[in-house]
Formats: C-alpha cells, sequence, structure tokens
C-alpha cells in the first residue's frame, strides 16, 4: 500500500484513512461496525507504533518541540477514551452511537490537525530524509505488528485506556 517509506508520509497516510474511515461511520449506506473495527485496529496500531518508535527519536532533535511530542501522548489517551465509549455502546447507529462517534471524530481530528502542524511539519524541516525513511519501516513493522494482534478489540482498548 505505501509507496512511501517516510515516516511523516505514513502517518499523513493513516491520518487521511482516518477520515475516510469517519465518513463511512457518519453513512447509513456503509457497514458502519466494520468501519469502526478497522478504525479502532488503524487508531490503536498508529498510536502505538508513533510511541514507540517516531516520538522518542523526535524528541532528541531540538528544533523538534518536546513538550508537543508529549502532548500528542496525552491527546492519543483522549483518542483511546473516545474510541472505547464508541466500541461499548450496544447498537451502532444508535442516537448514543452518533454522539459517542462524533465526540471520537472531535479528538482525533483535533489530535491529528495539531499533529500534523506542529510535530510533523517540525520532522519535516529537521530531520534528513533518510532518518525519515528509517523511522518510517520502524513504524510501518511496529504497526503492522499491533493490527495482526487485533489491538483495536474492546477488550484490548481498554485494557490500554485503564493502564
Amino acid at each position: 500500500m505505501a509507496e512511501t517509506q517516510d515516516a511523516v508520509d505514513l502517518i499523513l497516510q493513516d491520518h487521511r484513512r482516518m477520515e475516510d474511515l469517519f465518513r463511512l461511520m457518519r453513512s447509513v449506506e456503509a457497514d458502519r461496525a466494520v468501519a469502526l473495527q478497522e478504525f479502532a485496529d488503524l487508531l490503536i496500531a498508529h498510536a502505538l507504533a508513533e510511541e514507540a518508535k517516531v516520538y522518542p527519536a523526535l524528541k532528541r532533535y531540538k528544533d523538534i518541540d518536546n513538550e508537543e511530542v508529549e502532548h500528542g501522548e496525552h491527546e492519543h489517551d483522549e483518542g483511546n477514551k473516545a474510541l472505547l465509549e464508541l466500541l461499548e455502546v450496544e447498537e451502532v447507529g444508535s442516537e448514543e452511537w452518533d454522539t459517542k462517534l462524533e465526540n471520537l471524530v472531535e479528538a482525533v481530528t483535533h489530535h491529528a490537525d495539531e499533529e500534523e502542524r506542529t510535530i510533523l511539519n517540525g520532522a519535516r524541516e529537521n530531520v534528513a530524509m533518510e532518518r525519515r525513511e528509517e523511522l518510517g519501516m520502524a513504524f510501518l513493522e511496529e504497526r503492522e505488528r499491533q493490527l495482526k494482534s487485533g489491538c483495536g478489540s474492546v477488550d484490548n482498548v481498554r485494557r490500554i485506556v485503564n493502564s
């Protein structure tokens, strides 16, 4: 799927896929439960891979604001909580489901926007392409490992939120 190995571009691709999945989850024509499961797996795998492989490396660059990186991690927690609340709703498409979906959209969109403006722009300007590609490969590997483990299951999301 990914022609690029640049960690920045890979993260952006995931953000765009999440936006597509939000559109599906809002659509009465789509299989919203399937879209939610793909979203759950992607969000968790993406965040864990960023925190394990990309964020620690970026913190070492003096021109990338460590506080922004730590804030990004904090926002992952908020996104995970909002995801868990949606996964726990019994009836897909109910009023409660729609409300929880909008909370999730808001949390994730806010984080993605902020991350793109601060952390990712900083990485693009200050980190050599070769290093971004190394980080991208590490990110993809970890993301893949998480996806294979079914990381977006409600039990795993609950474990992450409560840890």
